[in-house]
C-alpha cells in the first residue's frame, strides 16, 4: 500500500510560473524532470536543473536519487494535499544564448538572469548594468518609438515626460544603484540607451542580454556558503561556480569581497572529506591549499558534482562558443554568405579529425566512483541526519580539473548526453545558427 502513495511536487520556474507534478512516494528526481519536460514541451533541459531548498540554500538534485533524500522525514509523512517545492534553476551557464537550442529554455534562462542582475552587487560595473537594462527593455517592450507612437523630431521636456514612466527602475536596476543615482536619473537617461537599440528584434535583444550578462561578475554564477573554521558560528565565505571557473568571496564588514577568481586552468583539484572541502591551485600560482567547511558531507558531495559538471560544460562548449563568436564577428564585418558555408564545413572537418577516441574521461570516472562510495551513506542519511557526517568521512573524494584525458566536446556530441549532463550541440544546429545570422 505504501508504494502506491502519491506526493504532489510543485516546481517553481524562473518566470514566476509553476508546474505541478504527481509522483509516487519512492520516486526519484528524473520522474519529476520527465514531467517538467512534458509540460514545457521540450525534449531536454540543457542548462537547467531541479534544485531543493535546504537550509536556505539551493542544492541541485542528483536525478538518480530518491526525492526522500532531499525532503527527509517530511516526505514519508506527507500527503497528496500538501505540495513539496522544487525549483527549476540554471545549473550550467553558457557564454552565448545561441547554445541553448530550445526557445522556451532560452526565455527561462533570460528570466533567471534578469533576477540575478537585480540582485547584483557589482558596483564597479555600473555602466554594464545600464547596458543590461537597455537590452532588457528592448527584449520586453520592443522599439521605444514604436511602443510610444511618438515623433522622432520631438525634443525638449515634453519628449522627456513622454518616456518617463513606461518602465519601473525597480524592474531593471539593483536597489543600490537606484538609491545611488535616484529614480529620476534612471527614468531620464535609460530611455536614451533603450532608443539606441531601435530595430533590434526582441529575440535578438534576449541574446544580447545573455551575452552581456556573462560579463557581470556576480551574474552567471551559483553560490555555496562555506565556513573558514569548522566551528565558525556562521558562514562567511561564498564559493561561486561560474562558467569560466570558481570565485571565492569573503565577507568583510557586512560586504562580500572577491578574494580569488580562479579559471578552471588555475585549479589542480578539489577534495572533500566529510564536511572538509579543499581547493588546491596549480603550483605556478604559489598559493597554499584553501580549506573550508560545508554544512555536511551530503552538501560537499553535491558541490563537488556541480563543479565537475560545470567544468565539463566548459570543455564541451568552448569550441562551439568560439565558433559562434567567429560568426558574430563575421556578421559585424559584413562577410558574404559563402564565407559562412565554407567556414562551417571546415570547422566540422577539423573537429571530426581532432576528436578524441576515448569514451570515458577521468573526471567522469571519479564522479561515478564517488556515487558508488556514497550510496550506502545516503541511504542511511534519510533515517537519521546526524549519522551522515560520521559515515561519510572514511575516504576523501577528489576531482582533478586540468586533465589531459578530457573528452572533447565533439566526442561527447556524437555520443549524446543525458538529462542531467551538460548540453551537447547536434550537427544540425550549425545550419540553424548560420541561417539565423545571415
Amino acid at each position: 500500500m505504501r508504494t502506491t502513495q502519491k506526493r504532489q511536487v510543485c516546481v517553481l520556474l524562473p518566470n514566476k510560473q509553476h508546474l505541478d507534478c504527481t509522483v509516487g512516494v519512492r520516486a526519484r528526481g528524473h520522474e519529476v524532470s520527465n514531467s517538467v519536460l512534458k509540460q514545457l514541451d521540450v525534449s531536454e533541459l540543457q542548462v537547467f536543473g531541479l534544485a531543493a531548498l535546504r537550509d536556505n540554500e539551493y542544492l541541485f538534485l542528483n536525478l538518480e536519487q530518491k526525492l526522500s533524500k532531499y525532503f527527509g522525514k517530511q516526505w514519508s509523512r506527507g500527503s497528496l494535499k500538501v505540495p513539496f517545492i522544487l525549483f527549476l534553476r540554471v545549473q550550467y551557464y553558457v557564454a552565448s544564448g545561441r547554445l541553448i537550442l530550445s526557445s522556451k529554455e532560452q526565455q527561462l534562462y533570460y528570466a533567471e538572469l534578469r533576477q540575478k542582475v537585480l540582485r547584483s552587487q557589482s558596483r564597479h560595473q555600473e555602466a554594464l548594468l545600464f547596458q543590461l537594462a537597455a537590452s532588457a527593455l528592448q527584449a520586453d517592450v520592443g522599439d521605444l518609438d514604436q511602443r510610444e507612437g511618438g515623433d522622432e523630431e520631438q525634443e525638449g521636456e515634453s519628449q522627456e515626460r513622454k518616456h518617463r514612466h513606461y518602465f519601473l527602475p525597480e524592474d531593471y536596476f539593483p536597489s543600490w544603484l537606484i538609491k545611488h543615482r535616484g529614480r529620476d536619473f534612471l527614468l531620464q537617461h535609460c530611455p536614451g540607451l533603450h532608443g539606441e537599440l531601435r530595430g533590434v528584434s526582441q529575440s535578438q535583444a534576449v541574446l544580447q542580454f545573455i551575452k552581456e550578462a556573462s560579463s557581470l561578475q556576480d551574474g552567471p554564477v551559483t553560490f555555496y556558503r562555506m565556513r573558514r573554521e569548522k566551528k565558525e558560528p556562521r558562514s562567511s565565505t561564498l564559493l561561486g561556480v561560474a562558467l569560466e571557473g570558481v570565485h571565492i568571496y569573503q565577507e568583510v564588514e557586512g560586504k562580500q569581497c572577491l578574494l580569488y577568481d580562479f579559471s578552471w586552468m588555475d585549479i589542480d583539484r578539489f577534495t572533500f572529506q566529510g564536511s572538509r572541502f579543499e581547493i588546491a591551485a596549480v603550483g605556478s600560482l604559489c598559493l597554499p591549499k584553501l580549506v573550508y567547511y560545508t554544512p555536511s558531507a551530503f552538501y560537499s558531495k553535491h558541490v563537488l558534482r556541480h563543479l565537475s559538471d560545470s567544468h565539463r560544460l566548459h570543455i564541451n562548449t568552448r569550441d562551439a562558443a568560439s565558433y559562434i563568436q567567429q560568426l558574430e564577428d563575421m556578421q559585424a564585418s559584413q562577410f558574404c554568405k559563402e564565407a559562412y558555408i565554407c567556414d562551417t564545413a571546415r570547422l566540422a572537418h577539423r573537429l571530426q579529425s581532432n576528436s578524441l577516441t576515448s569514451s570515458t574521461s577521468t573526471d567522469i570516472s571519479v564522479v561515478a566512483e564517488t556515487a558508488t562510495a556514497w550510496s550506502k551513506a545516503e541511504e542511511e542519511e534519510v533515517v537519521e541526519e546526524e549519522e551522515e557526517f560520521e559515515m561519510c568521512v572514511d575516504e576523501p573524494d577528489e576531482l582533478f580539473v586540468d586533465n589531459p584525458a578530457e573528452v572533447s566536446w565533439m566526442s561527447e556530441l556524437l555520443r549524446g548526453a543525458s538529462v542531467d549532463r551538460p548540453l551537447a550541440v547536434p550537427p544540425s544546429y550549425w545550419a540553424a545558427v548560420t541561417a539565423e545570422m545571415k
